[in-house]
């Protein structure tokens, strides 16, 4: 097929691009399925296309506006190839220039970033790479040993990739692949084997980064080669354009930074609540940085926590300082309200897709180093600060060099795209000023010839004036058409005027024409020039991007800081962790908080946490591990007091994700979370847990937690807070001597049940379940009727204490009326119909008797009792 559908289907068979945009003319069209399926994405028009007998569908958007529709389908998932069209001497040319993928967008406004992931298996572990195209990000990272799957899934969640390359072994391992698929929204783009060849990878790591700093970095395994290397290589084959801006090559540390795996981070609801919510998260709460990139820093740092105690006191001392300098933190947080992102008008300008604004914006930011830097020098308290050293990191001479540069390229409001025209500043260029004064002098004539016109032919109503239909003409009123001179040409007569033009006019207006496309050619073409400048400074910029960005980040802190009245806290190599009057970051936000105190030493290393179900068990918990992780990224902390011994790694388990589409129960998911902190963390580590155990039959509970506390006190030896509502635990503080009890405190003394919210020494014997069933709305004849089954279960351990005395008193289910009854009524009948002794029951029927003997009423939740029982009954009635 020829013609522009059939061109277009070649293009599009020469892609795997899902979607092909071809441009034709002004427009980007889409063609047959591809403009059904934009109409229905975008809601836009579909119209039909005839080409050698056959009709097509076709949807087009102006060339100017595809961005906004391009971003849209590739946020949807969609794969978008597009061909621009050029000139050549037969008539017009198409080709596909880039293929526009979700880890490939550069054209994202938000404050996220956006990274591309790839990860390889190995036969030790995986290896690992992110990038993000919009900021010339990259970071590489190994995940090896026991828990190397688990590690993996850590990376990606800190990532948060908006796209993944799985390697040619992992798409072999369907089950991990099926759980990576499952445990983030990112796409799966199955990119060319050869890409990951390890000798190919390698060179295209050293051509990029150079050889010295590939071995300088320290990447630890082949598999991270060969992840940077197919990276590199999508990126150069997709046609993003931005490898030039990629400049800086960086290792995650194990030794220097905290451990955090997916699950704690998720937990912990750092950057997103549980239920996938940005409002809520701690990132959300203590964000006021006010630049996208001082968000995506923030986001870094909660993510990314330090063990070195003297960057996190470096950073302390700022975020004090700027705490203390009110006026002046205003005034830096109002200066870098209006900058520009450097980090992303770097991969714009190496993209070739910046346009005169971005650079004017990149200019104006580069201006505000020096401001910020004089501005902090010239406080005492902030001059004393690490700010100072901040600020001075980029090379002040190199930024006002390229900022003056720059400056005196472009003018001061240049329009938003290069073909207008405008663009280039006066005195930049010769030739270009010649062309632009020779275009203002013709301009000056066409102004001025109305005026000569009217004194040379005595005409009063004579304009010029202009139009894409007519060009330049001379217009007069019908009433004086008569005096018009012969030279005048009429070109259109209109309802009360006519239209003319003369030679002098025509001339001109071929010689303006003719010098308004040479300004244009030449300003497109010095511009081009001016954006390869920035993009060669990439490194420069990038350098005073991050700077800015840590600078609002400070900033941020200092203002959470002083707002809520968090406090320095003191930092320790290792040992104790000792808050006093300790708040929930975020829970504080939203209620009256009753603060608490924590104490966690070498004497006391372990705390069993026992209190009633809603009491603020899981809160005290989380504000611990929420405390020191902000300690650990610089921040100041919600608390009128803080010792920090620095942790190597923070690890939760908090209820259960369940994942039974994965074929893993609540019970595997909480075992395999377990497993993880007992294998992953050190003495150094701090672990929070929050139930072990529940998701099976009591005893076996029961012994998996016993078992799990003795192996965290004896052997991994870490700072351990362990909620819990199996009571028979607490007893473990008598056995263990760095086990310690507090409980959450219950006031009954208005007959009322009241949680104070307060922690207080001691274990506690009751979880007050019934109650808290009672306040979620169970019906209220199952909560008279749990208190009646209680109040006997109490009655007969209080008789086994006395060491008998009577017929013991039991709560028998009458199985065949579905009624509670005590011991010693006439037994429930057989499915003969005959009275059924112990000797005459089935196998099911013993089953469920022992079930019954050994069912907790007072730790069962309600609804879990009410599905009990009718499991049970259900049994009965089959046997």
């Amino acid at each position: 097929m020829t013609g522009i559908v059939g061109e277009f289907f070649d293009l599009k068979a020469d892609t795997d691009a899902d979607i092909l945009a071809m441009q034709v003319g002004d427009f980007y069209e889409f063609f047959d399925d591809d403009a059904e399926l934009v109409a229905e994405e975008l809601d836009l028009k579909v119209s039909q296309k005839s080409s050698h007998g056959s009709s097509y569908p076709m949807a087009g958007v102006p060339v100017e506006d595809l961005t906004p529709y391009l971003t849209a389908l590739v946020e949807r998932g969609y794969r978008v190839a597009v061909a621009d069209q050029h000139e050549t001497g037969d008539g017009h040319a198409r080709e596909i220039t880039r293929v526009v993928t979700p880890g490939t967008l550069l054209e994202r406004t938000d404050a996220d970033s956006q990274y591309l992931g790839a990860v390889v298996a190995a036969e030790d572990g995986y290896g690992l790479a992110f990038a993000d195209v919009t900021t010339g990000r990259f970071h590489v990272s190994s995940a090896a040993g026991e828990d190397a799957e688990d590690r993996l899934l850590a990376e990606l969640y800190r990532f948060d990739p908006v796209e993944v390359l799985p390697g040619p072994e992992l798409r072999a391992e369907d089950a991990l692949l099926e759980r990576l698929r499952n445990r983030t929204d990112a796409t799966f783009t199955l990119h060319t084997a050869e890409s990951f060849a390890p000798g190919r990878a390698r060179r295209r790591l050293r051509q990029q980064f150079g050889e010295e700093t590939v071995g300088s970095v320290g990447i630890e395994t082949e598999a991270t080669v060969q992840a940077a290397g197919a990276i590199l290589s999508y990126v150069e084959e997709t046609g993003v354009g931005v490898l030039s801006s990629m400049t800086r090559l960086q290792t995650r540390s194990s030794g220097d930074h905290v451990a955090l795996d997916g699950t704690t981070q998720r937990n912990l609801e750092l950057t997103e609540t549980m239920q996938g919510d940005r409002s809520g998260s701690l990132l959300d709460t203590i964000d006021h940085t006010a630049t996208s990139a001082g968000r995506r820093l923030l986001s870094e740092w909660l993510t990314q926590p330090r063990q070195s105690i003297d960057e996190l006191q470096r950073r302390q001392s700022a975020v004090q300082a700027l705490a203390e300098a009110a006026i002046e933190r205003e005034r830096i947080q109002d200066l870098l309200s209006g900058t520009g992102d450097l980090e992303r008008l770097a991969s714009r300008a190496a993209s070739g897709s910046a346009d005169a604004r971005d650079v004017r914006a990149g200019i104006e930011t580069l201006g505000l180093l020096p401001e910020l830097l004089d501005l902090v020098e010239t406080n005492e308290t902030l001059g004393g600060s690490a700010l100072p050293d901040v600020l001075s990191r980029p090379d002040r001479e190199r930024v006002e060099s390229l900022r003056a540069e720059l400056d005196a390229a472009l003018v001061d409001d240049p329009p938003g795209t290069i073909t207008e025209g405008g663009i280039i500043a006066r005195g930049y260029d010769d030739e270009l000023d010649e062309i632009i004064e020779s275009h203002e002098e013709a301009l000056r004539w066409i102004e001025t010839l109305d005026e000569r016109e009217k004194r040379r032919h005595g005409i009063t109503h004579l304009t010029v004036d202009r139009n894409k239909t007519d060009g330049y003409y001379i217009q007069v009123g019908n009433s004086e058409t008569d005096a018009v001179p012969e030279e005048y040409e009429r070109i259109k007569s209109l309802k009360n005027s006519e239209r003319y033009t003369i030679p002098e006019l025509d001339e001109r207006e071929r010689e303006i024409l003719r010098l308004e496309e040479s300004r244009h050619e030449l300003e497109r073409e010095l511009f081009e020039e001016i954006r390869e400048t920035v993009s060669a400074h990439a490194e420069l910029l990038q350098s005073v991007g991050r700077v800015l960005a840590e600078t609002d980040v400070l900033a941020s802190l200092a203002t959470h800081a002083v707002r809520n009245d968090w406090s320095r806290p003191t930092l320790r190599p290792s040992g104790p962790l000792r808050i006093e009057a300790g708040r929930h970051p975020v829970v504080e936000q939203t209620t009256e908080f009753v603060p608490n105190d924590l104490a966690l030493d070498d004497d006391r290393q372990f705390l069993i946490v026992t209190g009633p179900n809603m009491s603020g068990k899981s809160t005290y918990m989380r504000q611990a591990a929420l405390i020191t992780l902000l300690a650990q990224i610089g921040s100041f902390v919600p608390a009128r007091s803080a010792e920090i011994g620095v942790v190597d790694g923070i690890y939760t388990r908090v209820g259960a994700l369940d994942e039974l589409a994965q074929g893993r129960s609540t019970f595997m998911v909480e075992m395999q979370e377990l497993s993880n902190i007992l294998h992953s963390a050190t003495e150094d580590s701090l672990v929070i847990l929050d139930e072990v155990g529940r998701g099976t039959a009591t005893y076996d509970g029961i012994s998996i937690a016993w078992a799990a506390t003795e192996y965290l006190h004896n052997t991994v030896r870490a700072k351990t807070l362990f909620a819990t509502h199996y009571h028979e635990l607490t007893s473990l503080g008598d056995h263990l001597e760095r086990v310690g009890n507090v409980h959450v405190a219950v006031d009954e003394s208005s007959g009322d049940v009241t949680f104070l919210r307060t922690i207080r020494e001691g274990p506690t014997d009751r979880s007050y379940g019934i109650h808290v069933a009672d306040l979620a709305g169970v019906p209220e004849p199952v909560v008279e009727r749990s208190r009646e089954v209680l109040e006997r279960l109490r009655e007969e351990k209080a008789i086994e204490a006395r060491g008998g005395g009577g017929e013991p008193v039991q709560a028998v289910f009458d199985l065949g009326s579905g009624e509670f009854a005590t011991a010693g009524t006439e037994p429930p009948r057989s499915a003969d119909g005959s009275r059924a002794g112990a000797s005459g029951l089935s196998d099911d029927q013993r089953a469920v008797l022992d079930a019954i003997s050994e069912l907790d009423v007072n730790e069962t939740p309600p609804v879990e009792l009410l599905a009990t029982v009718q499991e049970w009954q259900d049994r009965l009635q089959d046997d």
